[in-house]
């Protein structure tokens, strides 16, 4: 390129004036497209499974076992040891209070110490029957426990030497009857 001189032919820049219209804008009706499309020409290759997971399949899981058919239990057990705990636990409480007014101006200690076990036997009993209805085993042991406790106050009474109706006498059978019947593998199996 020298300076100053004309252009050469090299350099210098070809004009051209437009001889036509421009060429209309593309027509996107008929959509063409750059990719170059062929018929194939064989057999496709047989494309690998995908592996989706690094978790192996499982197994199907297996069948469950037929289960011993489900026999239902026979309330009646249950129903006789609550029945029992209930006229036990009344029998109690009436001689307790009866022992507790008559003997009070005399032994107030001996008073407190029956009313106390009264009351133990008496929430023992009451938790254990609501236990054994709901079919809980707590319940079982509990009317145990309650039953256990009248023994001890009917214990005390004829250790006190009270003078006491002869009926009196007979209640201790029924703390023993609940207990019995608490303890019977029919009361269990209910609670199970």
């Amino acid at each position: 390129m020298t300076s100053g001189g004309p252009p050469s032919d090299e350099t210098r820049i070809i004009r051209r004036q437009p001889e036509a219209a421009p060429p209309p804008p593309p027509d996107f009706s008929e959509q063409h497209t750059g990719i170059i499309r062929r018929s194939p020409t064989g057999a496709f290759a047989a494309a690998p499974e995908p592996q989706t997971s690094f978790i192996p399949q499982a197994a199907p899981p297996p069948r469950p076992q037929q289960q011993p058919p489900v026999t239902r239990q026979s309330p009646l057990a249950a129903s006789a040891t609550a029945t029992v705990s209930i006229i036990s636990g009344w029998a109690t409480a009436v001689i307790a209070t009866s022992l507790i007014s008559g003997w009070w101006g005399t032994d107030e200690l001996f008073c407190i110490a029956i009313g106390f076990l009264t009351a133990v036997s008496a929430a023992a009993t009451i938790g254990g029957l609501i236990s054994l209805l709901l079919r809980q085993r707590i319940g079982r042991l509990l009317i145990v426990v309650g039953s256990v406790v009248a023994l001890m106050i009917f214990a005390g009474l004829f250790v006190a030497g009270a003078d006491l109706p002869q009926l009196v006498y007979g209640i201790p059978i029924l703390p023993v009857a609940a207990i019995t019947l608490a303890l019977l593998p029919a009361t269990g199996r209910w609670c199970r």
